[in-house]
């Protein structure tokens, strides 16, 4: 049997394994048991009673932390001339159309969102296989569509992200880092719990929320009571 180190010995006693605990709870333990020397990410993952394959099963959402991620978020607003100041007001790290289509095509994906206006998605039809499996095709259903820039990128900016649930049937998100205060990462939790929550499909049967997790970078996960969710 491996030894254990003095940190994971000390992680060990923090929590139970074996325990589900309240999200407010879970927050605060999570904080406690990661020992990276950076500033770690937090995420919660959701395991969810639907079957991905079936299209009235499947479930994907928006949703904006109110204390964001934590992560500074590089959006490039690709748009037309007359839309170009609306994205730069608001705070778009990169903004016109052209010549940023080339760049993507080249290679070029050093961003984290991209939005747009419907008139222009005609040409980024070509970039879906470079923006597709990077998750970077803006997509009227994660507002990243719209005529509705300026919103658009300040949503980006502030903490809005979309989820979809894998093949596996589970949600990934990042809902802040471990520098956050406990009770923000258990308000960021609970905001997108609740949006999954009101996402559940009628034909979904039994339990909806089977499981969730809360972890930080490189720590144990620990196991949410998802009785409530239910």
């Amino acid at each position: 049997m491996a030894t254990l180190t003095k940190k994971r010995k000390a992680v060990e006693g923090k929590f139970d394994a074996t325990k589900a605990y309240s999200v407010a709870e879970a927050s605060k333990i999570v904080k406690e048991i990661t020992t990276t020397k950076f500033d770690a990410s937090v995420d919660l993952a959701v395991r969810l009673g639907v079957d991905p394959r079936k299209a009235n099963q499947m479930v994907r959402g928006i949703v904006t932390l109110p204390h964001g991620t934590g992560k500074t978020m590089r959006v490039l607003a690709l748009v037309p001339a007359d839309k170009e100041a609306e994205a730069k007001a608001a705070g778009a790290d990169y903004v016109g159309l052209d010549e940023y289509i080339e760049k993507i095509k080249g290679g070029w994906t050093d961003i984290d969102v991209i939005v747009t206006v419907p008139q222009v998605m005609g040409k980024l039809g070509a970039l879906g296989r470079v923006l597709g499996p990077r998750g970077l095709m803006p997509n009227p259903k994660t507002g990243t569509v719209t005529m509705e820039i300026g919103k658009a990128v300040s949503d980006a900016k502030g903490g809005k992200i979309d989820f979809k649930v894998d093949k596996a049937g589970i949600i990934h998100a990042a809902i802040g880092k471990v520098s956050f205060d406990a009770a923000k990462l258990a308000e960021n939790a609970n905001e997108l719990l609740s949006a999954i929550v009101k996402l559940k499909p009628s034909s979904a049967k039994g339990a909806y929320v089977k499981s969730a997790y809360i972890s930080s970078t490189m720590s144990k996960g620990i196991a949410l009571d998802t009785k409530s969710f239910n």
